[in-house]
């Protein structure tokens, strides 16, 4: 019997972080505010700006850091209502929470994106929109925008699982006032954890320095952008989230990783999604048009089978191999909105409940082969008609 591949680990470290981080651990200077210029952290600030196509970056130590400092720079007044995805982490309502807001729940649809007709009954009355970009699909973000910059409501854009995808051609995470990306294991430039945001706006990235941690005057660290630090000084909280020197050169030496496997992963995610999606039970919610996915996991719809049916594959498909997460039927998932019991007036999302109860999601890692694809397609293919019978799916 072929083995499995390994679903789990990320790819390894490249060699070129070695000799920088055996540096760093020589020297002991992890901090990033303490060398006078050229801090790695200060380096991937710049080299990610570069990268994206915006004019600053701010590295943190998380992606929910890098939410809640965006919400903080606005400047919200207390208890301003933010309208957030009701398919998303538990990160973005909890950040919005930590900002002494309130989140404000709007459907999802069952391809994951954002239900534009709920959106827009929301969204007067609401003073910020974070859109979540959950698990790499993009909602309708020309419609979003333009919804949301007729009333001057800013957007935040939660692109966690985004780095590397495009939407009409511009890179996620530039299309709203900020752009929020995750350094977590499971992405695609793993630091174990941290995050960085981006934005175009001097004023916001200064604020976002000064609260991340930029104490007296180290903000002088960051080129460029002094005057709009200067005149904030002493006149925020420090929030203390910054990311170490450490974290800073293991993303620095995956920047060079990041086109192949943007590239990689689009080919296993399309190559397992057209095998399996050739089952009647099956269905992968396609790109929506002027979307070019950078996907380093499978998500996909169950279609006609029972509570027990599903978790009946479930079972299956793990027992071939393949762990395959319910979002709505995993005992306390963070993913499933009536989890999030912290949320005042939490509401009820019928139409997200009834998405989440059907859709699967799984880890498909870019450094998979296309025989590692194969053998994961033939895994769920096999779980289902274990369920439903081969003769229900072709009539005979």
């Amino acid at each position: 019997m072929t083995e499995m591949p390994n679903m789990h680990d990320a790819e390894p470290i490249p060699a070129a972080a070695r000799a920088e981080i055996d540096r760093l651990i020589q020297s002991g200077d992890l901090f990033r505010y303490t060398a006078a210029k050229d801090a790695p952290v200060s380096l991937l600030e710049t080299e990610f700006a570069d990268l994206m196509g915006a004019r600053y970056a701010l590295a943190v130590s998380s992606c929910s850091a890098a939410l809640f400092l965006s919400l903080k720079a606005l400047d919200l007044p207390r208890d301003a209502r933010v309208l957030i995805p009701g398919f998303t982490f538990a990160a973005v309502p909890s950040a919005v929470v930590h900002a002494d807001c309130l989140p404000v729940l709007c459907e999802v649809g069952a391809d994951y994106r954002i239900d534009m007709t709920d959106f827009e009954a929301k969204l007067d009355g609401v003073q910020a929109v974070i859109v979540s970009h959950m698990r790499g699909h993009t909602s309708d973000m020309d419609a979003i925008l333009a919804l949301c910059d007729a009333r001057g409501v800013p957007v935040i854009e939660d692109a966690a699982h985004s780095l590397g995808t495009t939407w009409q051609g511009r890179n996620i995470g530039t299309l709203g006032r900020i752009g929020c990306f995750s350094f977590q294991s499971y992405k695609m430039l793993n630091a174990g954890e941290g995050g960085i945001l981006i934005t175009d706006d001097t004023d916001l990235a200064a604020r976002a320095i000064l609260m991340s941690g930029a104490y007296e005057h180290a903000w002088r660290k960051h080129p460029g952008i002094g005057e709009a630090c200067a005149r904030w000084q002493n006149r925020l909280p420090l929030y203390n989230l910054r990311l170490s020197n450490l974290s800073a050169a293991l993303i620095r030496a995956q920047l060079p990783e990041l086109p192949r496997r943007v590239a990689d992963g689009r080919r296993n995610h399309d190559r397992v999604a057209a095998a399996i999606g050739a089952a009647p039970w099956i269905e992968v919610p396609p790109p929506l048009p002027g979307e070019v996915r950078a996907p380093d996991s499978l998500q996909f719809n169950l279609v006609g089978l029972s509570d027990s049916e599903v978790h009946t594959f479930a079972a299956a498909a793990e027992a071939a191999g393949v762990k395959v997460q319910v979002f709505g039927m995993s005992a306390d998932n963070a993913r499933a909105f009536w989890n999030w019991q912290f949320v005042p007036d939490l509401p009820e999302l019928p139409q997200t409940r009834a998405m989440l109860m059907r859709a699967c999601d799984t880890r498909l890692p870019a450094r998979l082969t296309e025989a590692d694809c194969d053998l994961v397609a033939d895994a769920l293919l096999g779980a289902i008609h274990a369920v439903m019978g081969l003769e229900r799916a072709y009539g005979t």
